[in-house]
């Protein structure tokens, strides 16, 4: 018998959100851990919202609704208002009921403005890290570092001279913002010419065979256990800012105990060595015979079965630049400023770490270590 092709919907609906996911739904392990990140900056959200007023929305679904953002590669917040009206996934992870209403889009977007002035996502990034350090996931002594390019949201017709010359280059001259521009034999460099698009990107480029685009350099600290990032930033794009930005993030790690530090060959450099060993840590920097004055390190330190180790495990990392340019969409930003950007790439490399933390957790019996 052919079935009726109509539909006669309930007066009342007596199932709950829960209900539509399943129980072994990803998303429940990564909930969990969340929520408790979540707890432990209450006093920070009470501290950021007065106390009378009309309420806003609530600290705790902002921060779920960008993760969903993250995860899910949702590329504008008016797509996810729009999604999260009929994805009761969403609904569930963010803490919205089936009639609550959604928010709109600008509402959300000068609401997560809040969250970047306070800086939220750094206390919440350092909060996920206390759990991982609670359950016995991060190494205190071994460690990985690396950086990535980061595409502007900047074309190179925004890119003019800072003194104003070459007039109508970006700027919607007689021809339009879309003007064909012939750059040919004139030199432009970070020194001479700014993005009137976003002041802050840097033209650069990581090998003489590759094109010079605008951009920013993410970099990611990692500890060995695990493979989790402990540390994120992001900094203008130049030669020296890998370097500078590892020495930094390894004065911010706890602890004056021994530690590694494994890289690839673009941190062979004396003076990135010398600042290694200034801060008791070993540089297990991958050689690079082919630089003048051959490499900074030798037998010394390569003869070590450490060194071939660390060697190893520093290319997990690419683990996270790859998940969070495939799926964070961080491969070029849509945000403009270097705050801003550094804000989005700490977020994604947050949720690469609670994704890689729910699955080890989930593969782990209950009260077994690693």
């Amino acid at each position: 018998m052919r079935g009726c092709d109509g539909m006669q919907e309930g007066l009342f609906t007596l199932a709950k959100l829960d209900d539509f996911v399943p129980a072994d739904h990803p998303l429940r392990a990564i909930r969990v851990l969340v929520n408790e990140a979540l707890v432990a900056l209450n006093e920070l959200f009470n501290s950021i919202y007065a106390d009378s007023g009309r309420a806003s929305i609530a600290p705790e679904k902002l921060l779920r609704a960008m993760l969903i953002q993250v995860f899910f590669s949702v590329r504008s917040e008016r797509q996810l208002m729009e999604q999260v009206r009929y994805n009761l996934l969403f609904r569930w992870f963010i803490g919205l009921a089936i009639d609550d209403e959604v928010w709109d889009h600008s509402v959300f977007s000068k609401n997560r403005d809040r969250l970047l002035e306070h800086a939220v996502v750094e206390r919440f990034f350092t909060e996920v890290m206390r759990l991982a350090d609670q359950r016995k996931l991060l190494s205190k002594e071994h460690f990985s570092v690396d950086g990535t390019l980061i595409q502007a949201w900047a074309s190179h017709k925004s890119f003019v001279p800072k003194d104003g010359g070459d007039p109508g280059a970006g700027s919607g001259g007689a021809g339009g913002r879309n003007t064909e521009k012939d750059w040919k034999g004139k030199p432009r460099s970070n020194d001479t010419h700014a993005s009137t698009t976003d002041p802050d990107a840097r033209l650069f480029r990581k090998g003489k065979s590759q094109a010079a685009i605008l951009g920013y350099q993410g970099h990611v600290l990692m500890e060995n256990r695990s493979g989790l990032v402990v540390s994120a930033v992001v900094s203008h794009a130049d030669g020296f800012g890998e370097r500078t930005a590892a020495l930094a993030m390894l004065d911010t790690l706890p602890g004056k105990g021994p530690k590694t530090l494994g890289t690839d060959k673009g941190y062979d450099t004396r003076d990135f060595i010398a600042g290694c060993r200034k801060r008791g840590v070993t540089p297990h920097v991958a050689s690079n015979v082919t630089h003048q004055g051959g490499s900074a390190i030798d037998g010394r330190t390569t003869r070590h079965a450490g060194y071939r180790v660390s060697q190893v495990v520093r290319k997990r990392i690419e683990e996270h630049f790859g998940w969070g340019k495939t799926v964070g969409r961080i491969r070029q930003t849509v945000y403009r400023g270097i705050k801003r950007v550094d804000q989005h790439f700490k977020l994604t490399m947050t949720a690469s770490n609670i994704v890689r933390m729910a699955r080890i957790l989930v593969s782990v019996p209950q009260g077994v270590t690693q």
